[in-house]
């Protein structure tokens, strides 16, 4: 008898995944991928037309059409996770944007969040979500009132990737808790929406979506345009991380789960007693239990590694990773006490209203290109222990699962492995897949489960580790108190 399928869609912030997974063995059954394209401006403009969206769901959809051929009927459950902090306004009963898809990464708005966060004491901020500041959605709501005003009305509503993904599929607004932290509307200790910090921005409670509850039904719009049976479930939005985490958990029970997508991020989950502290964070209710789900980002990410490819190596980014991984085969490390600093999106220090606090230090005359690119993956996975050292060391996690675009990189899982030994390292035989299946999980948690081996501690280990020391004396000297802090418990 043909297998029951599992669908799940992964709306990345450059990249729309979808695959179908049988939901009894938790085999890959079909997948499929579109670039989505990005518009990126100097000024901090990072956007995406909703047409593009809507032809890459169409695409993907119909070549997993096509992989399984009759066994389409068979499709089961459809689970949705998305990119967070994604902004955008459309019309609320039927959809249709009236503004371009703003991603997470667009820095525009962002002159205005010291406006919000004066509005209330950092008292307030860290009693509504655990954070030192407001969510960027407040003030993104003011960056769209001041280009037209007249998108806040009653018969509009904003929404991000996530709602506009899910009102495809169903018909019916919804967002997970991640996306509500992000625009600043979620009060973390009661898990709920919070009126009050919209109505500091003169917005309405009505004029976002309400969270996420069970499951949704497929609309009769989606059953038609892409030929699926009616009556299936719908389960999602999930914040990307959050399905991320969900499909780690089926390999280890705690695990520190890293995406090395566009940005780094770490994932890893609190009993419902357990408290963090850090100035940029997200905690949301752990989607697998009572308990919190932590989820950190990096101010790296592939940005900053695509950025060192075409700058020190260049032609074809795909021809620039073959390149590079021959030179870390070559010698594994830039020479002794030469790191990169990899904050390409952090504010500048120097110069308070310029993005940019990116560079290096250790460089002498005999320093070559591929020193220098060996310098930026070395700052990369500093930055991530050093963020993540108390996790390593008071054993928050039993395991350092990899996962995204980057985990594929040889160096960097060798680096990973040394800078978080004893804990195990073990990265995702399928790395791209990690969204795509976690949002499965509330049909199967088998189905949702990734794939995995161990790294290799590397016998440089000790040689990476002195580097993570030299990396870290910079990062005081330089930063301070001013970048990330490393967690505290």
């Amino acid at each position: 008898m043909p297998a029951e399928i599992l669908i799940g869609i992964d709306l990345g912030t450059t990249v729309l995944k979808a695959g179908a997974i049988d939901r009894r063995t938790g085999r890959v059954l079909a997948v499929a991928a579109q670039r989505l394209p990005v518009r990126a401006e100097a000024d901090g403009t990072r956007e995406q037309q909703f047409p593009d969206l809507d032809r890459a769901f169409d695409t993907v959809l119909a070549r997993v059409r096509r992989q399984l051929g009759k066994n389409w009927a068979r499709v089961a459950g459809i689970g949705l996770a998305s990119q967070g902090g994604s902004f955008a306004i459309c019309n609320r009963q039927s959809g249709v944007a009236l503004t371009p898809m703003r991603l997470w990464s667009d820095q525009r708005p962002g002159r205005l969040v010291r406006q919000v966060a004066a509005l209330r004491p950092v008292s307030y901020w860290q009693e509504l979500q655990l954070n030192t500041g407001p969510g960027w959605g407040l003030a993104r709501m003011l960056w769209l009132r001041e280009q037209n005003p007249r998108l806040f009305a009653a018969e509009n509503i904003y929404v991000g990737a996530g709602e506009y993904a899910i009102f495809k599929l169903t018909g019916q607004w919804r967002q997970d808790a991640g996306n509500a932290i992000q625009i600043g509307c979620y009060r973390v200790p009661q898990r709920a929406l919070d009126a009050e910090p919209l109505s500091l921005v003169g917005v309405p409670l009505s004029f976002v979506a309400p969270l996420r509850e069970g499951f949704l039904t497929l609309s009769a719009d989606a059953v038609k345009r892409w030929r699926l049976p009616t009556g299936i479930p719908v389960a999602g939005p999930y914040f990307d991380h959050e399905a991320g985490y969900l499909s780690a958990v089926g390999v280890s029970n705690r695990p520190l789960q890293c995406s090395l997508g566009t940005a780094w991020v770490g994932n890893f989950s609190l009993a419902a007693n357990e408290q963090v502290k850090t100035s940029n964070q997200l905690v949301v209710p752990a989607p697998h239990n009572d308990g919190w789900l932590v989820v950190q980002p990096l101010l790296t990410g592939n940005t900053t590694w695509d950025w060192a490819l075409e700058t020190f190596i260049g032609g074809r980014h795909s021809a620039a990773l073959r390149q590079a991984a021959k030179l870390f085969e070559k010698q594994l490390l830039p020479p002794p006490g030469m790191v990169a600093l990899p904050w390409m999106h952090l504010m500048n220090p120097l110069k308070r209203d310029a993005i940019g606090a990116g560079g290096f230090f250790g460089g002498g005359v005999t320093a070559c290109r591929e020193d220098f690119v060996r310098a930026v993956a070395l700052g990369m996975t500093c930055e991530m222990a050093r963020v993540f050292q108390l996790v390593r060391d008071q054993r928050k996690a039993d395991s350092v699962v990899l996962g995204g675009g980057a985990s594929k990189g040889t160096v960097f899982r060798s680096y990973l492995a040394a800078l978080f030994a004893p804990l195990p390292v073990l990265v995702l035989q399928e790395e791209d897949m990690a969204g795509l299946r976690g949002c499965l999980h509330a049909f199967s948690p088998h189905a949702a489960a990734g794939r995995a081996r161990r790294v290799t501690v590397p016998a440089s280990a000790e040689k990476i580790h002195d580097g993570f020391a030299v990396y870290c004396e910079l990062f005081e000297r330089v930063l301070g108190r001013e970048g990330i802090a490393p967690l505290d418990f």
